[in-house]
């Protein structure tokens, strides 16, 4: 095991975000059995933006846009979602959570709640504190430097 700081942070985030896939699995199928975490991930989005279209969550999430359209229908179908006619401009349709989505959504959200709750019970408040801020600031600094041009080495 490397003491390098920068490859133990690497590796401890490599394991954090398998773990994290599956947890968000498993929430998925919370929602709806026959969900996967990407549609855990798409109905979270709605949640948090109602109103946005399909082209915009494919741009957001980053695939495209024939494949953010299949599952939005897929979601739709299951009861989850639903298309709303925009009345000023009829190509346009927002997306919003069904009352069932919504429901669902809820639902599994606090499971996940009550398992970070459990999870970090022994952390002190400053702690929790800290590491909120210094997973901000990495998330800030993966944005900016993935915007960077590559360097031309």
């Amino acid at each position: 095991m490397s003491d390098d700081p920068v490859l133990r942070v690497e590796r401890e985030l490599g394991l954090f975000m398998r773990r994290a896939r599956a947890a968000s699995a498993g929430l998925a199928r919370s929602v709806h059995p026959d969900l996967d975490a990407s549609a855990y991930l798409l109905l979270a989005t709605v949640a948090r933006t109602p109103g946005t279209r399909t082209s915009d969550l494919a741009d957001l999430l980053g695939v495209g846009r024939g494949t953010m359209s299949r599952q939005v229908t897929r979601l739709e179908r299951l009861g989850l979602l639903a298309r709303r006619a925009d009345p000023h401009d009829s190509r346009s349709q927002p997306l919003v959570l069904t009352d069932e989505g919504e429901r669902r959504l809820a639902h599994a959200r606090t499971g996940r709640q009550e398992y970070m709750r459990r999870s970090l019970d022994a952390w002190r408040a400053e702690e929790l504190t800290q590491l909120a801020d210094l997973l901000g600031r990495l998330n800030d600094d993966l944005v900016r430097h993935a915007e960077r041009p590559a360097d031309p080495a």
